[in-house]
């Protein structure tokens, strides 16, 4: 099947529920392990990417990754093009509870077009790659004053058998309490969807906006890759 009727056949319903209840949630399998597998082989030819980050000397954690370039390669290009019109209009919604006036058009190329409007050119998928020690501090992607709300990662690796540790992280803040941390540990070949920046959280008096932040818990062994599908374009 092509990448857009394996995202067509996921349970949808059970997504958006799962993102308006904690803000996340996970699928199945949706990359092969050939497909995971040739995305890694990837990381070596530089010729694919705009710009390589060495997490250690930015202070972002220990670990690097790379943005790609444009045209991206086609499984990434697929992921993010067909993910989108599923998320655009849960991500309106999620506007609306909130009492924005941001809303999200259907296609990826029509909220690209107002990315660029708003200067922001670069493409934003990127591969991350952590050795044993490496790990990802706490953060939020934003690239410019156009954002979309939710982000897709692909889970490269197998956890024990190519890696131990690793496991996702997300950490919401709530007003006058503790924040709540989740640890998410993927398949190889799996999807997480998760908001970059906030989410609605229901209260007493309707929405209030909690802030999220993500990043990756210290690999204990081995080697763990990722690739990352941001939708809004960068700066």
């Amino acid at each position: 099947m092509t990448i857009a009727e394996r995202l067509a056949r996921l349970d949808w319903p059970a997504l958006e529920a799962g993102l308006w209840e904690r803000g996340w949630a996970s699928t199945p399998a949706v990359l092969t392990r050939e497909e995971c597998d040739g995305l890694v082989r990837l990381y070596a030819d530089d010729t694919l990417f705009r710009s390589r980050v060495d997490m250690g000397r930015h202070r972002f954690g220990m670990g690097d990754y790379k943005y790609f370039a444009r045209p991206l390669p086609a499984i990434v290009e697929q992921l993010r093009v067909h993910a989108y019109p599923r998320l655009a209009g849960i991500a309106s919604s999620w506007m609306e509870a909130l009492g924005t006036s941001d809303r999200f058009p259907p296609t990826l190329a029509a909220f690209l077009a107002r990315c660029a409007k708003a200067g922001q050119h670069k493409p934003t998928p990127l591969l991350l790659h952590y050795e044993a020690g490496g790990f990802n501090c706490l953060h939020q992607d934003v690239y410019g004053a156009i954002g979309f709300p939710l982000q897709v990662v692909a889970f490269l690796s197998r956890p024990v058998r190519d890696y131990e540790g690793g496991e996702f992280l997300l950490v919401e803040q709530r007003p006058r309490a503790q924040s709540v941390g989740e640890a998410i540990v993927g398949e190889q070949g799996d999807l997480l969807v998760f908001t970059n920046r906030f989410r609605p959280v229901r209260g007493a008096r309707g929405f209030y906006r909690a802030n999220v932040r993500h990043g990756v818990s210290r690999v204990r062994s081995g080697t763990r890759y990722t690739l990352g599908v941001i939708f809004h374009d960068a700066e």
